[in-house]
């Protein structure tokens, strides 16, 4: 992975509860967050006594390294969601301006903590469809903006051997959002659901009270099997 290829942009704790209906019992289960990012989800949590592991790939990448990327690609990404401001529901964030503060807040918050996340092994480098954990290792595992937004980049079997490694690991899993980049439903949740269903698997959707890219107000739900 080549940090010039990297996009981090950073979610909060407040938008995770939101996209996952997080709820207090939630927050103080074990928690895999795949594909975080610069999220402050982990250091948020974590100050609330949570038990959190974070993987992504940037995490290979220094402290100052993802500083700087996430300089670099703060105005093109902004440049980009005002060209396109109308694909996004405008009530969380008053303006693209809000959103920048808001983004930039969470990333510092990040960059405060990965040091020391690291060191306790909080932010781990890793990526899907392949996890250097046990069977059963969490009590949930939250996949945030990768699965089926980046469609087009990830075919449908990619999709399958990543959701059913994060099964593997996980004793619940749930994924948020189900639409493309492009906005409409994904290609490959039909199919996807079809999948995990003839497994035996508990498959569903469930109404979340997030929605930024318009129309993503549902996250996928997976229960593992006993």
């Amino acid at each position: 992975m080549k940090l010039e290829n990297v996009v981090p942009w950073g979610r909060t704790l407040e938008e995770y509860q939101l996209m996952f209906n997080l709820n207090e019992k939630d927050k103080h289960k074990k928690i895999l967050g795949c594909s975080d990012g610069p999220a402050s989800f982990n250091a948020e949590l974590t100050q609330m006594g949570g038990d959190i592991i974070s993987i992504d790939p940037i995490y290979q990448f220094s402290k100052q390294q993802i500083s700087d990327r996430i300089e670099h690609v703060r105005p093109i990404v902004m440049e980009q969601i005002i060209q396109n401001t109308d694909d996004y529901l405008w009530n969380k964030f008053s303006s693209p301006l809000h959103l920048e503060r808001t983004r930039l807040s969470a990333m510092n918050h990040f960059l405060a903590d990965y040091d020391k996340g690291k060191a306790e092994q909080r932010y781990v480098q890793g990526s899907l469809p392949e996890l250097n954990f046990a069977d059963k290792e969490f009590d949930l595992a939250l996949c945030s903006h990768f699965l089926f937004l980046y469609e087009e980049h990830f075919s449908l079997q990619d999709h399958i051997q990543s959701i059913t490694e994060l099964v593997r690991v996980s004793k619940e899993v749930r994924i948020y959002p189900l639409l493309s980049l492009e906005g409409t439903q994904s290609n490959y949740l039909a199919s996807i659901i079809d999948h995990f269903e003839r497994l035996g698997t508990k498959v569903g959707l469930e109404e979340v009270s997030y929605e930024f890219q318009k129309g993503a107000t549902t996250m996928l739900v997976i229960l593992a099997n006993e």
